[in-house]
């Protein structure tokens, strides 16, 4: 006799939502490029205001920040 497999959900995938925005605000957010002072990043919006940062950088240009976000090479920041 085999024993039933439980369907459990998907993981999250935080590449595409917001690890700090889930953590620390219980939030699911999807990343976008935003921009502060300091420049552009990836971080997410929750009702239209800033969330999270979840980018260890900041970018020049809107331009490099959304190549980085398509091209996966920025680094998630560990706490806010």
């Amino acid at each position: 006799m085999t024993t039933p497999v439980k369907e459990t959900a998907a993981p999250l995938d935080f590449r595409r939502f917001g690890r700090l925005a889930y953590v620390y605000c219980k939030q699911r957010e999807e990343v976008q490029v935003l921009k502060s002072q300091a420049g552009f990043y990836i971080g997410t919006l929750s009702e239209g205001l800033p969330c999270s940062r979840e980018s260890n950088e900041y970018y020049v240009t809107e331009k490099d920040a959304m190549q980085a976000l398509i091209d996966d090479s920025w680094t998630q920041k560990v706490a806010p």
